[in-house]
């Protein structure tokens, strides 16, 4: 049975909520031709919506599988759970690109498996007008990316600098669970790995020409396999490691090149 993209249900324990994050992020919109609101079931206000009818929950599990979508509809839901005072975990289940990877910011813990991705940008939005709105929409766009930022600083706790995530968003930047690790934008490894069977459908559907999912294949191989030489062969360090990395890893580089 297919999962819901986007779920909301109370957990096994009464003071739990499961969230699962799985599509598009989207706002409600119009139908001109029947005059009706279309309600998005990836949108704030559905969110906020069944959010308040669980007000004594203190704990919620939100479980990410999503390349973004909207960054205003996606802005409202990170800044919904960070206000809310349940301690939120955050699971990414494979990908968090774009607002995805703003809402996992709100997670108190963010969990990631090693094969699992994050991938941060500048926002973008499209525009028509003269000259002078052109330029005032690019003007907003840098104020927007401004704020945008402050929820990933903000998680990094000093790890990351404001110069580096720009040079990072600039270049639309793919990000391991190990570097989401060493930049503070996760806090440790989940002990299974994500499945990645659909990765390939997730790049392809992330508005991305061939030659774009040929560069990212490319970047994430190069990563992948420098981090599997990182890699001890006993590791004591305090961080979760899954016993067979190497494996697990070159599984989701298979993945990743079935496109």
């Amino acid at each position: 049975m297919r999962k819901n993209m986007w779920e909301i249900k109370q957990a096994a324990s009464e003071n739990t909520l499961d969230l699962f994050i799985y599509g598009d992020v989207e706002g409600d919109s119009y139908d001109w031709w029947t005059d009706e609101v279309i309600r998005s079931e990836t949108s704030a206000n559905f969110f906020r919506e069944e959010l308040a009818k669980y007000p004594n929950v203190t704990e919620i599990n939100i479980y990410i599988n999503s390349y973004g979508g909207s960054v205003f509809e996606g802005t409202a839901i990170y800044n919904q759970l960070k206000r809310h005072p349940a301690h939120k975990t955050v699971y990414v289940d494979g990908f968090a690109c774009s607002i995805a990877s703003v809402i996992a910011m709100a997670g108190n813990t963010v969990i990631m498996p090693k094969n699992a991705l994050m991938m941060i940008h500048n926002m973008w939005m499209g525009t028509v007008g003269n000259a002078a709105e052109l330029r005032k929409a690019a003007d907003d766009l840098d104020v927007i990316n401004a704020a945008g930022r402050q929820a990933y600083l903000q998680k990094a706790a000093g790890n990351l600098s404001e110069e580096t995530l720009i040079q990072m968003m600039d270049e639309e930047t793919w990000l391991t669970a190990e570097q989401c690790i060493q930049y503070g934008l996760a806090d440790q490894f989940a002990e299974q790995e994500a499945d990645m069977s659909n990765a390939g459908q997730i790049l392809q559907k992330a508005n991305l020409n061939l030659e774009q999912r040929i560069g990212i294949q490319r970047s994430l191989a190069a990563q992948l396999r420098d981090l599997v030489q990182k890699l001890p062969e006993n590791p004591k360090d305090n961080m979760k490691q899954s016993k067979e990395p190497g494996p697990s890893i070159m599984r989701m580089l298979a993945g990743i090149f079935n496109v």
